[in-house]
């Protein structure tokens, strides 16, 4: 994993697109196998008691992970064909402690609505698709993680230095935009007055915005604010304050409490190595000046 170089530059216009307009594909399609252009550190002596999910896994040489293929940063499919971004590395750091190598990868495309159906139906092993952990979810399937603690945040013009956190935006009397409906435009409402929240129909606009100065800040996860960053040009930054929770884990089949605490474990040692850090820096680290902390894990359930 170290060392890795991911090429983001050619997709991101193919792709952003399609994260903003919150297309996300229409259902379940098998991608090319693969990662990104290094190899990740593949344990070849790995052995698991028989009968485990790991054991099978090591066995058949491939693993099936669910994943995004339009979130960039973090999920994204290339001109190429290839798989990027931090859940890939993150998915990749996992195969590799089963012995299994990126090339040997079964990338399937899952959007939002699909995560817990395509587990439920073993159509896949894991989804590693930026898939926040909550009690509705833990009803239908197990999450090992979590591995990124996501959360709503700002986006500003990156010479502002007004803007430091939502506290600030209603002393500063600025027009923060986001998009109709959404959850991140409710929870705004708590630091901005109504007259001064702009809403739009996609996130592109809100950028637009921010661009021409009709607006001082751009609020929604991270994880997206993250591309349009990155797509900026150096002309936007994220104030990096989250200041909502959304922990990201690792879906899994519902009760599978042994290969729950072996992700927790592989990723415990990633953190440990630097694969971790790793994986962050050649992804969305490329834009975000922090490196995350691997979380607390919940119980294996």
């Amino acid at each position: 994993m170290r060392g890795k170089k991911v090429r983001f530059a050619g997709v991101l216009a193919a792709s952003l697109a399609l994260v903003l307009t919150g297309c996300g594909g229409g259902g379940e399609n098998q991608l090319a196998t693969g990662g990104t252009d290094a190899q990740a550190e593949v344990d070849a002596n790995a052995q698991f008691e028989p009968g485990t999910t790991m054991a099978a896994l090591q066995q058949q040489g491939t693993i099936r992970v669910g994943t995004k293929v339009d979130q960039p940063l973090f999920g994204l499919k290339g001109l190429d064909g290839q798989m990027q971004g931090f859940d890939v590395e993150i998915a990749e750091i996992v195969a590799g402690k089963l012995g299994i190598a990126p090339e040997n990868i079964e990338w399937v495309e899952t959007p939002s609505k699909t995560r817990e159906e395509v587990l439920e139906q073993g159509r896949v092993d894991m989804v590693v698709a930026t898939y926040t952990i909550n009690d509705a979810r833990k009803e239908r399937i197990s999450f090992a993680g979590p591995y990124y603690q996501a959360g709503q945040d700002l986006m500003v013009k990156a010479d502002d230095t007004s803007i430091t956190g939502p506290e600030s935006l209603r002393p500063a009397g600025a027009k923060v935009c986001s998009v109709t409906g959404s959850t991140p435009a409710e929870e705004i409402k708590k630091y901005v007055d109504a007259s001064n929240l702009v809403l739009f129909d996609v996130y592109s606009k809100c950028a637009d915005a921010l661009r021409t100065g009709q607006v001082q800040a751009v609020t929604t996860d991270n994880v997206i604010l993250l591309g349009l960053v990155e797509k900026s040009g150096g002309e936007f930054k994220l104030v990096e304050k989250p200041f909502t929770e959304e922990p990201y884990g690792i879906g899994i089949k519902k009760g599978d409490v042994a290969f729950c605490e072996f992700i927790n474990q592989s990723l415990t040692e990633a953190a440990q190595d630097g694969a971790y850090e790793a994986a962050w820096k050649a992804t969305a680290g490329t834009v975000s000046e922090r490196t995350p902390q691997l979380p607390e894990f919940d119980p294996c359930s």
